[in-house]
Protein backbone atom coordinates (compact mmCIF):
# COMPACT_ATOMS: atom_id res chain seq x y z
CA UNK A 1 0.00 0.00 0.00
CA UNK A 2 1.73 3.32 -0.93
CA UNK A 3 2.42 5.66 1.91
CA UNK A 4 0.17 8.38 1.01
CA UNK A 5 -2.88 8.54 2.22
CA UNK A 6 -6.44 11.26 1.50
CA UNK A 7 -7.99 12.07 4.76
CA UNK A 8 -10.99 9.15 4.51
CA UNK A 9 -8.11 6.49 4.54
CA UNK A 10 -6.51 8.78 7.04
CA UNK A 11 -9.45 8.06 9.60
CA UNK A 12 -9.97 4.74 8.48
CA UNK A 13 -6.63 3.21 9.04
CA UNK A 14 -4.85 5.46 11.86
CA UNK A 15 -6.85 8.53 12.90
CA UNK A 16 -9.16 7.00 15.36
CA UNK A 17 -8.73 8.40 18.71
CA UNK A 18 -9.45 7.53 21.97
CA UNK A 19 -13.61 7.66 22.75
CA UNK A 20 -13.89 11.17 24.35
CA UNK A 21 -11.24 13.23 22.77
CA UNK A 22 -11.81 11.32 19.26
CA UNK A 23 -15.87 12.38 19.84
CA UNK A 24 -15.08 15.70 20.61
CA UNK A 25 -12.24 15.62 17.56
CA UNK A 26 -14.56 14.98 15.10
CA UNK A 27 -17.24 17.41 16.43
CA UNK A 28 -15.12 19.87 16.28
CA UNK A 29 -13.27 19.64 13.28
CA UNK A 30 -16.71 19.56 11.19
CA UNK A 31 -17.75 22.55 13.25
CA UNK A 32 -14.58 24.11 11.56
CA UNK A 33 -15.75 22.74 8.00
CA UNK A 34 -19.31 23.89 8.69
CA UNK A 35 -19.14 27.39 10.07
CA UNK A 36 -16.27 29.63 10.03
CA UNK A 37 -18.42 31.23 13.08
CA UNK A 38 -16.41 29.62 15.49
CA UNK A 39 -13.34 31.44 14.89
CA UNK A 40 -13.43 35.18 15.30
CA UNK A 41 -11.62 35.00 19.30
CA UNK A 42 -8.96 33.32 18.31
CA UNK A 43 -8.53 35.03 14.96
CA UNK A 44 -9.38 38.21 16.42
CA UNK A 45 -5.38 37.96 17.85
CA UNK A 46 -4.25 36.91 14.43
CA UNK A 47 -5.26 40.07 12.65
CA UNK A 48 -8.01 39.68 9.91
CA UNK A 49 -6.18 41.23 6.49
CA UNK A 50 -5.13 39.38 4.30
CA UNK A 51 -1.01 40.55 3.45
CA UNK A 52 -0.65 40.27 -0.66
CA UNK A 53 3.23 40.01 -0.43
CA UNK A 54 3.07 36.25 -0.65
CA UNK A 55 0.85 35.56 -3.70
CA UNK A 56 2.07 33.24 -5.66
CA UNK A 57 3.79 31.34 -3.13
CA UNK A 58 2.40 27.64 -2.88
CA UNK A 59 2.87 25.16 0.51
CA UNK A 60 1.27 22.19 1.76
CA UNK A 61 0.65 20.43 4.76
CA UNK A 62 2.54 16.94 4.66
CA UNK A 63 2.17 14.85 7.72
CA UNK A 64 4.89 12.45 8.06
CA UNK A 65 3.77 8.70 8.72
CA UNK A 66 6.74 7.07 11.17
CA UNK A 67 7.88 3.89 13.21
CA UNK A 68 7.49 4.53 16.64
CA UNK A 69 10.06 2.79 19.20
CA UNK A 70 6.86 2.82 21.94
CA UNK A 71 4.36 2.07 19.32
CA UNK A 72 2.37 0.14 21.07
CA UNK A 73 2.28 1.34 24.26
CA UNK A 74 1.24 4.59 22.52
CA UNK A 75 -1.07 3.15 20.92
CA UNK A 76 -2.58 1.71 24.13
CA UNK A 77 -2.71 4.91 25.78
CA UNK A 78 -3.84 7.30 23.21
CA UNK A 79 -6.08 5.11 20.81
CA UNK A 80 -3.94 6.49 17.79
CA UNK A 81 -0.08 6.27 16.74
CA UNK A 82 2.07 8.92 17.67
CA UNK A 83 2.44 10.27 14.15
CA UNK A 84 -1.26 11.02 13.49
CA UNK A 85 -2.14 12.80 16.88
CA UNK A 86 -3.90 16.13 16.78
CA UNK A 87 -4.64 15.60 13.33
CA UNK A 88 -6.38 16.15 10.57
CA UNK A 89 -8.11 18.67 12.24
CA UNK A 90 -4.80 20.66 13.47
CA UNK A 91 -3.11 20.93 9.87
CA UNK A 92 -6.82 21.63 8.28
CA UNK A 93 -7.20 24.90 10.80
CA UNK A 94 -3.54 25.66 10.43
CA UNK A 95 -4.00 25.70 6.48
CA UNK A 96 -6.78 27.68 6.75
CA UNK A 97 -5.34 30.28 8.73
CA UNK A 98 -2.34 30.70 6.27
CA UNK A 99 -4.63 30.81 3.37
CA UNK A 100 -6.23 33.54 4.98
CA UNK A 101 -4.08 35.54 6.47
CA UNK A 102 -1.37 35.48 3.35
CA UNK A 103 -2.41 34.79 0.22
CA UNK A 104 -0.68 31.68 -0.18
CA UNK A 105 -2.38 28.80 -2.10
CA UNK A 106 -2.77 26.30 0.03
CA UNK A 107 -2.84 23.02 -0.88
CA UNK A 108 -4.97 20.05 0.61
CA UNK A 109 -2.92 18.06 3.87
CA UNK A 110 -1.58 15.11 2.91
CA UNK A 111 0.20 11.87 4.98
CA UNK A 112 2.97 10.63 3.27
CA UNK A 113 5.98 8.07 4.45
CA UNK A 114 9.55 9.18 3.58
CA UNK A 115 9.85 6.12 0.92
CA UNK A 116 6.76 7.95 -0.79
CA UNK A 117 7.75 8.87 -3.98
CA UNK A 118 5.92 11.92 -4.00
CA UNK A 119 8.09 13.25 -0.72
CA UNK A 120 10.36 15.17 -3.20
CA UNK A 121 7.04 16.87 -4.05
CA UNK A 122 6.49 18.02 -0.93
CA UNK A 123 9.06 20.21 0.25
CA UNK A 124 7.87 20.87 3.35
CA UNK A 125 7.24 17.85 6.00
CA UNK A 126 5.50 17.56 9.87
CA UNK A 127 6.50 15.08 12.45
CA UNK A 128 4.53 14.94 15.48
CA UNK A 129 5.86 13.53 18.69
CA UNK A 130 9.15 12.88 17.69
CA UNK A 131 10.34 11.98 20.83
CA UNK A 132 9.07 8.27 20.07
CA UNK A 133 10.55 8.38 16.32
CA UNK A 134 12.38 5.76 15.03
CA UNK A 135 13.96 6.51 11.48
CA UNK A 136 14.28 3.07 9.19
CA UNK A 137 17.55 2.10 7.92
CA UNK A 138 15.74 3.02 4.34
CA UNK A 139 14.86 6.00 5.43
CA UNK A 140 17.42 8.10 6.48
CA UNK A 141 19.58 8.54 3.17
CA UNK A 142 16.43 9.69 2.10
CA UNK A 143 15.60 12.56 4.64
CA UNK A 144 19.22 13.50 4.32
CA UNK A 145 18.97 14.20 0.69
CA UNK A 146 15.45 15.82 1.25
CA UNK A 147 16.99 18.28 3.08
CA UNK A 148 20.03 19.30 1.15
CA UNK A 149 17.94 19.70 -1.93
CA UNK A 150 15.93 22.45 -0.20
CA UNK A 151 13.44 20.53 2.33
CA UNK A 152 12.40 20.86 4.95
CA UNK A 153 10.96 19.52 8.08
CA UNK A 154 9.68 20.57 11.48
CA UNK A 155 9.10 18.60 14.50
CA UNK A 156 6.80 19.71 16.99
CA UNK A 157 5.19 18.71 20.52
CA UNK A 158 8.12 16.99 22.30
CA UNK A 159 9.09 17.22 25.64
CA UNK A 160 11.90 17.02 28.79
CA UNK A 161 15.32 15.80 28.07
CA UNK A 162 14.82 12.22 27.28
CA UNK A 163 12.39 12.90 24.35
CA UNK A 164 15.40 15.44 22.82
CA UNK A 165 17.81 13.29 23.16
CA UNK A 166 16.22 10.55 21.03
CA UNK A 167 15.39 13.22 18.41
CA UNK A 168 18.97 14.35 18.41
CA UNK A 169 20.32 11.15 17.95
CA UNK A 170 17.93 10.41 15.24
CA UNK A 171 19.20 13.41 13.52
CA UNK A 172 22.74 12.68 14.37
CA UNK A 173 21.77 9.34 12.17
CA UNK A 174 20.61 11.87 9.23
CA UNK A 175 23.44 14.51 10.01
CA UNK A 176 26.39 12.80 11.94
CA UNK A 177 28.49 16.01 11.12
CA UNK A 178 25.92 18.86 11.98
CA UNK A 179 25.08 20.38 14.85
CA UNK A 180 22.10 21.11 16.39
CA UNK A 181 21.84 25.00 17.61
CA UNK A 182 19.15 27.10 19.48
CA UNK A 183 17.79 29.58 17.32
CA UNK A 184 18.01 33.05 18.98
CA UNK A 185 14.79 35.53 19.09
CA UNK A 186 16.99 37.78 16.17
CA UNK A 187 16.58 35.14 14.07
CA UNK A 188 14.27 35.87 11.22
CA UNK A 189 11.74 33.30 11.65
CA UNK A 190 10.97 35.37 14.78
CA UNK A 191 10.34 38.56 12.17
CA UNK A 192 9.33 37.36 8.91
CA UNK A 193 5.64 37.55 9.28
CA UNK A 194 4.41 38.34 12.90
CA UNK A 195 7.02 40.12 14.86
CA UNK A 196 7.58 37.74 18.01
CA UNK A 197 10.11 38.36 21.00
CA UNK A 198 10.96 34.66 21.39
CA UNK A 199 9.79 31.04 21.24
CA UNK A 200 6.28 30.34 22.75
CA UNK A 201 5.10 27.18 25.40
CA UNK A 202 2.09 26.10 23.23
CA UNK A 203 0.60 23.85 26.58
CA UNK A 204 -1.00 20.23 25.37
CA UNK A 205 -4.81 20.42 26.32
CA UNK A 206 -3.80 18.22 29.21
CA UNK A 207 -1.37 20.44 30.92
CA UNK A 208 -3.74 23.23 30.25
CA UNK A 209 -6.41 21.72 32.13
CA UNK A 210 -3.50 20.90 35.04
CA UNK A 211 -3.17 24.02 35.19
CA UNK A 212 0.69 24.47 33.79
CA UNK A 213 2.11 25.07 30.39
CA UNK A 214 4.78 22.23 30.31
CA UNK A 215 4.73 18.30 30.46
CA UNK A 216 7.49 15.68 31.15
CA UNK A 217 10.06 18.24 32.92
CA UNK A 218 10.46 20.49 29.76
CA UNK A 219 9.37 23.38 31.74
CA UNK A 220 11.80 25.93 28.76
CA UNK A 221 10.38 26.15 25.60
CA UNK A 222 13.28 26.64 22.97
CA UNK A 223 13.55 26.17 18.79
CA UNK A 224 16.58 24.32 17.94
CA UNK A 225 17.58 23.56 14.46
CA UNK A 226 20.08 22.13 11.95
CA UNK A 227 20.94 24.39 9.09
CA UNK A 228 22.38 23.86 6.08
CA UNK A 229 25.79 25.37 4.21
CA UNK A 230 24.10 27.83 3.61
CA UNK A 231 22.60 28.61 6.63
CA UNK A 232 19.33 27.55 5.76
CA UNK A 233 17.12 25.88 9.06
CA UNK A 234 16.56 23.18 7.50
CA UNK A 235 15.37 20.95 10.62
CA UNK A 236 13.35 23.00 12.98
CA UNK A 237 12.71 21.59 16.16
CA UNK A 238 9.63 22.75 18.09
CA UNK A 239 11.04 22.03 21.71
CA UNK A 240 9.14 21.77 25.16
CA UNK A 241 5.71 23.29 22.98
CA UNK A 242 2.73 21.73 21.68
CA UNK A 243 1.56 23.49 17.89
CA UNK A 244 -0.37 20.88 17.38
CA UNK A 245 -2.58 21.14 20.26
CA UNK A 246 -3.22 24.87 19.52
CA UNK A 247 -4.46 24.64 16.29
CA UNK A 248 -6.33 21.41 16.74
CA UNK A 249 -8.38 22.74 19.47
CA UNK A 250 -8.54 27.04 18.18
CA UNK A 251 -12.22 25.87 17.52
CA UNK A 252 -13.15 24.48 20.88
CA UNK A 253 -15.49 27.45 22.14
CA UNK A 254 -15.91 25.33 25.40
CA UNK A 255 -12.16 26.48 26.46
CA UNK A 256 -12.26 30.08 26.06
CA UNK A 257 -8.95 30.11 28.29
CA UNK A 258 -6.55 28.16 25.90
CA UNK A 259 -7.61 30.61 23.10
CA UNK A 260 -4.40 32.99 23.72
CA UNK A 261 -2.51 29.70 23.76
CA UNK A 262 -3.69 28.96 20.03
CA UNK A 263 -3.16 32.38 18.81
CA UNK A 264 0.51 31.86 19.65
CA UNK A 265 0.78 28.45 18.06
CA UNK A 266 -0.74 29.79 14.82
CA UNK A 267 1.59 32.72 14.96
CA UNK A 268 4.86 30.80 15.20
CA UNK A 269 4.30 28.31 12.80
CA UNK A 270 3.09 30.69 10.13
CA UNK A 271 6.66 32.36 10.74
CA UNK A 272 8.07 29.37 10.57
CA UNK A 273 6.33 28.66 7.20
CA UNK A 274 6.76 31.59 5.63
CA UNK A 275 10.79 31.45 6.61
CA UNK A 276 10.83 28.46 4.63
CA UNK A 277 9.17 29.31 1.90
CA UNK A 278 11.28 32.12 1.57
CA UNK A 279 14.59 31.27 2.65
Amino acid sequence: MSGRLGWTAWYREAGRRGRVRGAIGVLVCAAALLGPSLLPRVWAQLGQDSDPRFAGLRWQFTRIRYDAHNAQQFRARYWSDSWAIDGPAAEQNLSRRLRSVTNIDVGEPVVLRIEDPELFNHPWVYFVEPGTLRLKESEVPILREFLLRGGTAVMDDFHGDIEMENVLQEMKRVFPERKVITLPPSHPIFSCFYQLDGFPQVPGLGSFFAGRTWEKGGINPELRAIEDDNGRAMVLLNWNTDMGDGWEWSNAEQYPGYIQHTAQAYRMMINEVIYTLTH
